[in-house]
Parts: C-alpha cells; structure tokens; sequence
C-alpha cells in the first residue's frame, strides 16, 4: 500500500468488520439479556476491540518478527479459522458450548447466560467482534504495509472508530435486537455464514497468491 489515509482505511476495516457483520452477533446475544446489559456488554467489547486493533497495529512488525510469519501465512491462518467460523454458522454449530444456554439460537455463537449475563455476553462476541479472525489479519496485514508510526497509529485510529461505531449501532438498535425472531436470525445468520466462507475463501487465495503458487488475473 503506497500511502494510508484515515478515511481509506476506515472504510476497509467497515467492510470486514462493520455492523453488517457484528450486529446479527449482537442480536443473538440479546435474546438473553435485558437491553440495559446488553449496551453494556457492547460498549465493553467494543472497548476491547479497539484495544486489541490497537496494539495489533502499532506492534506488527514486531509480532510478525517474534513469531516468524509472514503476511501470506497470517492471510492463510486467518482464512481457515474464519471459514471454520463461517461454516459454525451455515450448520448452527456452538462454538461455546460451556456458556450457551439449551435456548441459545442457531447462528455459531452460543446465547448469553442470564445468571452471568456481562461475562457470557462478552464471551460470546469474542470470536464474531473481540478478535475477529479477519479484522485482525486486516489490521495486521495493513500495519505491515506502513512505513512509519504515523501511518500505524492512522492504522489504529481506523481500526478504533469501526469499533466504536459497532457499539453504538447495537446501542441504538438493541430494543430492536432483543425483539427480532428467532426464525429471522436462523435465516440470517445462514445467510451470512455463506457470505462469510466466501470471504474466507476469497482470503485464502490471497494468501496462496501471495506465496506465489496461484496466479489470477485482474
């Protein structure tokens, strides 16, 4: 990438993780908390997320030199977690199985325990929000590609607002979230199970192109 803007960035991180992606999560979670809680348990998460996008992006290249990996092996890991992910949601298998309630809705993440509802709640978004296979190896992938610690904390800065603007979307819409059907969600959640193993095949073969064992023309 020759040159990072706020704007730029901010727009691709909206595309892998914006509310399109985070609120259907949200609202899964919802159906087992009360809305009070449920803001709280997205401003706490979203807080974590900009933490975690945070510190990914300014510590990149260190992180990619400690642990010896290079950006087609970051693009790869990230692809077959978040397809695993993907696929969780297409067959309605629970990934957290420990905290998900006999009720909990079809969709890859398990409802929030009413008896624990902040520490449930929050488990639950961890993989879908917290540490989003994809956001993260995007924030990774572009931190490398920075130059300085300017471009990386406008990395960061991008990174932090899409949190932030996740979080007041299932603040705004969270009486909402809490009221829509569980059939709805079944579909829903079917539907971007879909879309999101495409997404994770699509990075896969990034990662392959990468590497330089696949080709594709543009």
């Amino acid at each position: 990438m020759a040159s990072l803007n706020l704007a730029d960035t901010f727009i691709t991180f909206l595309a892998l993780a914006g509310p399109q992606k985070v609120l259907l999560s949200f609202a899964q979670v919802a159906r087992s908390l009360d809305t009070r809680t449920l803001r709280v348990v997205a401003a706490a998460t979203a807080f974590t997320a900009a933490a975690v996008g945070t510190l990914c992006a300014l510590t990149a290249p260190w992180l990619a030199t400690f642990f010896h990996i290079s950006q087609a092996a970051l693009a790869l890991a990230s692809a077959i977690v978040f397809f695993v992910y993907a696929v969780g949601l297409v067959l309605g298998i629970h990934f957290d199985h420990e905290q998900a309630p006999a009720e909990a809705v079809p969709g890859g993440e398990g409802g929030a325990d009413p008896s624990h509802p902040l520490r449930s709640g929050f488990r639950a978004m961890l993989l879908p929000f917290v540490v989003s296979p994809l956001a993260i190896a995007a924030d990774l992938e572009v931190s490398l590609s920075a130059s300085d610690w300017g471009a990386r904390w406008v990395v960061a800065g991008a990174f932090a607002l899409v949190a932030l603007v996740d979080a007041l979307c299932a603040v705004i819409f969270a009486p909402v979230l809490r009221r829509t059907h569980e059939s709805i969600l079944e579909v829903l959640s079917r539907l971007l199970g879909i879309l999101l193993a495409a997404v994770g095949v699509q990075l896969f073969l990034h990662g392959l192109e990468t590497l330089g064992v696949l080709h594709t023309t543009h």
